[in-house]
């Protein structure tokens, strides 16, 4: 073999086997990068992968896990924060429904009553609201339903106003519920007994009542003798505290208003609703107020109303008002109710009850002739945050039959918890219906899946909501929140930490917070948690030790109340 041919034949091996070498080197580092990614990034831990009991790797928070987190504020960089508390003043402090920025906004229609929160951060709560001095963890349900600790809630001018009406009184160190209403003053069973000449409430197919002008919640209070939850709402106005106090007995309430804005809820959320001297002017506005609650009724839901105009040839002497004034009033509401199609089903007593349809078939032709209300055009009726009322009829959904129910039929209580809603072929919404205790699932209004009104056809209750703002409640009104995605969806909206802040307002200072996140963020609320003096344990989720979402609990149970 000539030298030349055993010369390439020498470097040819050469080469290759260098070549080779290097193939292995790349192969390996490639290798070994995409492994780790794979470790942080997987939704299951590989299949291959097992651990001896109770050998599993300890949560590491290292930068393996890269969520689009945005820059931190200057004010948040630290390993602990420590934050301060707010002054004494400001103890049962309503950041959207502020008395002191009432005076700013027009009093017609009472807009000043509607939500109006703080404008930017310079006006936002960066405090920690304290409980009032000598508070006391509320006594257990259902004892608090008749009682509360006055240091709890230290407001007299309902026990002096409402005196007659027995709606609160003070009993040594003590706020005691008789039971008493305005329009049942004797107490709120008989009232309901009434009520009940007219409607099911036994029967099961009454599960959600929104109560308007509640006063105290005696109302709602007496009906979950039924197994019917009621939405009670009113005012933050001259009757001190009533939300206040509905909440102290661990009732559902809200604080809201008939007045510009659409309720928070979604259109079909109440299968009834109800007025109880609520102050509330139903005939004003060519009927707007009374279009609403239209609205948020199921196809076929009642509307209660007791007080005026309602059996006026009896009470005008005591409600001090002309008879020929009321008489026109009651003219005008029977109006209204025919113009929205509802039938006069009972006027007992002081109470009278009306029905809306179960579809708009015959509707549709009596508008027609009338010329009266029209259906609403192109909007959807769910939207209901800062969405002004519409002088219009939201129309029920499509029908063939004048037998149909609009929407689909729902099941009586309690099968209708687990059943199928007839929205959606999903069920969210949180119940913990084993549990005597109440939901109030907040549904962010900007989401992209709108699962309120499935969560009101499983006969459960809910508010829109945006986390950017505070919350219509008062501080102290919930003994757990439950928080599943919400710091993410909101990262980018606004400051967490305003949020944890409006959590720690409403929420009782014993109370509990579980928050599931993706583990960046889980990381970034924990240490924001401890600043605020929260006992905080953070653990994997069902889902395993691989997966990035994680879940912080806060268990309050044992802290001093300061």
């Amino acid at each position: 073999m000539p030298a030349k041919t055993l010369i390439r034949l020498l470097l040819s091996t050469i080469f290759c086997s260098l070549f080779y070498l290097f193939g292995i080197y790349s192969s390996t580092t490639t290798t070994t990068t995409t492994t780790a990614l794979s470790s942080c990034l997987e939704l299951d831990p590989p299949h291959n992968t097992t651990y001896p009991p109770g050998s599993l790797p300890s949560l590491d928070f290292s930068a393996h896990h890269f969520a689009p987190l945005p820059p931190e504020p200057p004010s948040h960089k630290g390993h602990r924060r420590h934050f301060s508390f707010c002054p004494k003043n400001f103890t049962n402090y309503c950041p959207c429904h502020d008395p002191s920025r009432e005076r700013l906004f027009s009093f017609k229609r009472s807009f000043h009553r509607e939500r109006h929160c703080p404008d930017g951060n310079h006006e936002k709560l960066r405090c920690l609201v304290e409980p009032p001095p000598g508070y006391r963890d509320p006594f257990p349900w259902p004892k608090s339903r008749e009682m509360a600790w006055f240091r709890n809630v230290p407001f007299k001018r309902l026990t002096i106003a409402k005196k007659s009406q027995n709606w609160v009184q003070i009993k040594g160190d003590r706020l005691v519920f008789p039971g008493g209403g305005t329009s049942f003053p004797m107490g709120v069973k008989g009232y309901i007994d009434e009520i009940r000449q007219a409607v099911p409430l036994k029967s099961g197919s009454i599960r959600t009542v929104l109560d308007v002008g509640c006063g105290v919640a005696s109302f709602g209070a007496g009906l979950l003798d039924y197994n019917i939850l009621t939405m009670s709402i009113a005012p933050r106005d001259i009757h001190e505290a009533q939300v206040q106090f509905a909440l102290e007995r661990g009732l559902p309430a809200m604080l809201g208003v008939l007045s510009t804005y659409r309720l928070p809820y979604p259109s079909r959320s109440f299968d009834m609703a109800h007025c109880s001297r609520c102050l509330v002017q139903w005939t004003d506005y060519d009927g707007l107020y009374l279009i609403e609650i239209d609205r948020v009724l199921r196809p076929g839901g009642y509307w209660v109303l007791s007080g005026p105009p309602i059996n006026w040839k009896g009470n005008y002497k005591g409600w001090k008002r002309p008879a020929e004034d009321l008489k026109n009033e009651q003219n005008v509401l029977e109006d209204l109710a025919t113009r929205l199609c509802w039938k006069k089903i009972s006027e007992i007593g002081n109470v009278a009850v009306w029905r809306k349809p179960t579809n708009h078939i015959h509707c549709m032709k009596k508008l027609k002739a009338w010329k009266s209300h029209s259906f609403c055009g192109e909007n959807d009726p769910d939207a209901a945050w800062y969405r002004k009322m519409d002088p219009c009829i939201t129309p029920l959904p499509m029908v063939k039959n004048i037998k149909d129910i609009s929407g689909g039929a729902l099941e009586k209580w309690p099968s209708r918890l687990n059943s199928i809603p007839p929205r959606i072929m999903h069920t969210p919404g949180a119940a913990l219906s084993p549990y005597p205790v109440w939901v109030m699932n907040v549904a962010p209004f900007d989401a992209k899946n709108d699962t309120l009104g499935i969560v009101y056809e499983r006969g459960l209750i809910g508010s829109y909501m945006n986390w950017c703002e505070a919350f219509s409640t008062y501080p102290r009104t919930y003994d757990m929140i439950h928080a599943d995605g919400v710091f993410s969806m909101y990262m980018s909206k606004c400051d967490i930490l305003d949020i944890l802040f409006e959590m720690h307002r409403i929420l009782r200072p014993h109370g509990a917070v579980i928050v599931r996140d993706h583990v960046d963020v889980i990381h970034k609320v924990k240490d924001m948690m401890e600043g605020m003096g929260w006992n905080v344990t953070l653990t994997h989720s069902e889902r395993g030790p691989f997966h990035p979402e994680k879940i912080l609990y806060v268990d309050n149970s044992q802290s001093q109340v300061v």
